[in-house]
């Protein structure tokens, strides 16, 4: 239920024209598109300004498509993360809109004759090429949300010149995700240069003692920059989505 629609029921309580049994079972109804496998939140849209994000591993191919009809049919903008070449080649044989990245192994689906305005500018900072495919996975995340996307490669602290170099692209974004592995140093590095929020996101590039991005987890949360902050080993999508919230809502009053 959108803002419209509640003021609305709220005007029909107040002028008795619905029983208050009514106004609350409204009130504390969640729209849900269900399958046999999956329950589609449909109404996030309007909660939280972006519909629900489907995590393809693990699921069936069936239970994927389903919630692409669920989201397609409400005309949402649908991404999927996580899928595989194989599954991403059924779905878009079912769907002719369907683009597939399959270095961050995303799929979009996104409804007919959308162009939407670019929304805030996020850059998108790797330490190394190893890190790309994580990158990638929030770089068609913040393309989604439609946020407008600096991508700075292969610029870790082995050589921090090629970070300096950027000095002047870092002073007009809205927030940054800086994807790293090995010690996960960079974010903190980035943090030194920028007066905006920086996303972290440790990769499970390393040697032995990365400990599969646990070393590059536990440097960038002891990061002595104040403005980093720290999402999951290899989330991708959940540093491009953070990045892209913190600079679409700083635009909101445009």
């Amino acid at each position: 239920m959108n803002q419209e629609q509640l003021s609305e029921m709220c005007r029909q309580f107040i002028a008795g024209e619905i029983e208050t049994r009514q106004f609350l079972s409204q009130c504390l109804a969640t729209a849900t598109a269900a399958s046999d496998d999956a329950t589609i939140d449909v109404q996030r849209l309007d909660r939280c300004g972006f519909p629900e994000v489907v995590y393809g591993e693990g699921k069936s191919l069936e239970t994927i498509v389903a919630a692409i009809e669920a989201l397609q049919g409400r005309q949402q903008k649908v991404l999927v993360t996580r899928v595989a070449p194989e599954q991403a080649a059924a779905i878009q044989a079912k769907f002719s809109s369907a683009t597939y990245n399959q270095s961050g192994r995303t799929l979009r689906v996104d409804p007919e004759g959308i162009n939407e305005a670019r929304v805030g500018r996020v850059a998108l900072i790797t330490a190394g090429s190893t890190d790309r495919d994580v990158a990638e996975e929030a770089r068609d995340t913040l393309d989604w949300m439609g946020v407008e996307v600096v991508l700075l490669s292969d610029v870790g602290v082995a050589g921090p010149h090629r970070l300096a170099v950027h000095w002047e692209k870092l002073q007009e974004i809205d927030a940054a995700v800086v994807v790293a592995g090995m010690e996960g140093a960079l974010p903190s590095v980035v943090g030194g240069y920028v007066a905006c929020p920086v996303v972290a996101v440790p990769t499970s590039v390393g040697y032995g003692a990365s400990f599969g991005g646990v070393a590059a987890l536990l440097g960038m949360l002891n990061s002595c920059s104040s403005n980093v902050t720290v999402v999951n080993i290899d989330a991708g999508f959940k540093g491009g989505y953070v990045a892209g919230l913190i600079a679409r809502r700083t635009h909101a009053s445009d």
